[in-house]
């Protein structure tokens, strides 16, 4: 009775999570992008701007970056004159309308893996829809009559640098006509980090205190994979605050979250890319995430102040530095920026997940195998092949227990027909056998329970590294971190059809070569051993791959690599440790069975 039970609730389960993800993944995910959709027509139907003004400490405002609307993208950036960007791995312009970084590209990563593609756009101006871009600026303490430069400002290149570049920072100036110039001065490095410095000169009569702010700024809801392995959204590290990280949806239900005299970065993280305004390590700030919707366009924006007033005294000229990151999520740069600048723990903005003990230990011994192989198709074999090595032993100890238990086989079924009417009688007989023949029958268990915490690192490392995204395996697998781009249910390409799209199963109906492989590897592990004496039980080990197999399908090619080669190592050793402790090992004649027409049991005669 206790096996029919368990056999059911296995049953139950497979099928809660073959459904649940359709109906719980799969389906939201569509209905999110056709939600997408709309709001991106909404947007690029927009009167203005949705930019929310920030407060300084002391309640006074900042200015809003209102702006008019464009029909695209390089209508928006050929309407106000920039200063060109061009950097090894950056491309893009400042606009002198505000004297803010609004445009900005990728040089070293493309949107697909043809080569072709266009690279990936990161900042885009105010005015157009999924306008995403970095500002600094000044707010005016309570009681100072200042004119602060706005979003509306034109600003001017002081001195004869016409493109900002690694080796040449630019400079812009903005007179108030009220005493007071403003200037700004970028320099980036050779990567993603961006340094502003703004200055202000007073030629007035009397003193002037502002407070210098830094805000990110984004417009509409970017489409998001809102796994729960990965965050994407605002994120930040502030202070005794430690991490920060929302959901875009949480700020719909708490449009204002604020957290003062505290120190750190805040920005918005997306699967690879990311952009954040940073502090000096050492300066007090009050920080914010904030939303708002008007007319169904949503406005994001993550923002600090400083706590501490630039006081500039007549005939003097006053300073400050903050930074920038807008780039790739490259673990290595990222985490010397951490070291450099002393910036508090910056590499936060990759999520590395609960097991990040495990998980980011993983990825730099995929990236060392990478540096010696080459390829991160054979890195991921290597760390099979260590991972089965580190755990031989205890897989020595689970498969002798296994041969074990084949030995006294003949014994064990003598003990169940004895006492085939007493249950509580059969398995006091078990355990007995069990003791004399020091056989744990739970041993068999270790093999799969010590790979999910690893397969559960290296999916995280798959899904989540920048490293491994369009990195190429062998053959049609051009992507380790996408599913196998074939499908059997279009005779891999040959009928022009997406059958991904039919209602209910249609998140089923993407099968390609390696995940069938993987399959077959995991069906060929099952025949290591003779089929259960239960039928219930053996139906259900004969469907456990098929049902693994689709479930599959959609997975990153890498994550079924792995699974398909540790499977083919596992019934190597099985066999080899088996076949060392004298247990019969018949394999082939496990998989011939398989292919048997069965006998039909033997009809009983009639009274």
């Amino acid at each position: 009775m206790t096996d029919n039970r368990n056999v059911i609730i296995a049953i139950v389960l497979s099928m809660l999570v073959l459904f649940g993800w359709q109906f719980l993944v799969a389906g939201p995910q569509l209905e999110r992008a056709q939600q997408q959709a709309v709001i991106a027509q909404q947007q690029a139907e927009a009167e203005a701007s949705l930019a929310i003004p920030t407060t300084g400490p002391d309640g006074a405002p900042i200015a809003a970056s209102g702006a008019v609307t464009f029909p695209d993208r390089a209508a928006a950036i050929a309407a106000s004159p920039r200063i060109p960007i061009d950097t090894a791995d950056l491309a893009g312009s400042i606009n002198l309308t505000g004297a803010r970084i609004d445009d900005l590209e990728l040089k070293m990563y493309r949107e697909t893996v043809d080569p072709n593609s266009p690279i990936i756009t990161l900042l885009t101006p105010a005015g157009v829809p999924n306008a995403y871009f970095v500002e600094q600026g000044w707010t005016p303490a309570a009681g100072t009559a200042v004119a602060v430069p706005d979003s509306q400002s034109v600003w001017t290149v002081e001195g004869d640098t016409a493109t900002l570049t690694a080796e040449t920072p630019i400079t812009l100036v903005y007179d108030n006509g009220q005493g007071q110039i403003f200037r700004r001065t970028f320099a980036v490095d050779d990567r993603y980090l961006f340094t502003v410095t703004q200055s202000v000169e007073n030629q007035g009569a009397a003193e002037v205190a502002l407070y210098p702010y830094a805000r990110v700024v984004r417009h509409g809801t970017p489409k998001v994979a809102n796994f729960f392995i990965q965050h994407e959204g605002p994120l930040g590290v502030l202070g005794s605050n430690n991490l920060i990280s929302k959901k875009y949806t949480d700020l719909h239900n708490e449009p204002l979250l604020r957290f003062d005299n505290t120190s750190g970065w805040l920005g918005f993280t997306d699967k690879y890319w990311a952009t954040a305004v940073l502090a000096e390590p050492t300066a007090g700030i009050n920080a914010q995430f904030s939303w708002k919707n008007t007319n169904g366009l949503d406005d994001y924006q993550t923002s600090f102040v400083d706590t501490t007033p630039v006081v500039v005294a007549p005939g003097a000229t006053a300073s400050h530095e903050s930074f920038v990151f807008a780039g790739a999520k490259e673990e290595a740069v990222i985490s010397s920026y951490e070291r450099d600048y002393n910036f508090d723990r910056l590499s936060l903005l990759i999520d590395w997940g609960w097991l990040h003990f495990i998980t980011k230990p993983m990825f730099h011994l995929l990236t060392f195998l990478y540096g010696v192989l080459g390829n991160f198709g054979l890195a991921i074999l290597a760390v099979t092949v260590i991972v089965k090595a580190i755990f031989f032993p205890l897989a020595s100890r689970s498969y002798a227990s296994m041969a074990a238990m084949r030995r006294v086989q003949p014994e064990m079924k003598s003990i169940q027909e004895r006492f085939k009417e007493d249950r509580p009688a059969q398995q006091q007989a078990m355990m007995e056998l069990y003791k004399r023949e020091k056989i744990n029958p739970l041993s068999g268990c270790w093999p799969i329970l010590i790979q999910i915490p690893v397969f559960f690192s290296l999916y995280t490392v798959i899904f989540i590294s920048l490293e491994m995204r369009h990195a190429p395996f062998f053959g049609w697998i051009q992507d380790l971190a996408a599913p196998d781009p074939t499908n059997i249910f279009t005779l891999f390409g040959l009928i022009p059809w997406d059958p991904t799209v039919m209602p209910v199963i249609g998140g089923f109906l993407h099968l390609g070569v390696w995940p069938v492989i993987m399959g077959i590897t995991m069906w060929v592990q099952m025949k290591l051993n003779p089929p259960p004496p239960d039928p219930t039980q053996a139906m259900i080990f004969n469907w456990m791959p098929v049902i693994f197999t689709f479930m599959l399908g959609t997975f990153p090619a890498g994550l079924v690599i792995y699974w398909a080669w540790n499977n083919t190592l596992s019934v190597t050793q099985q066999w080899f440790i088996m076949k060392r402790h004298g247990a019969e090992v018949n394999l082939f004649g496990n998989i011939m069975d398989s292919f048997k027409r069965k006998p039909k049991p033997a009809e009983t005669p009639k009274a």
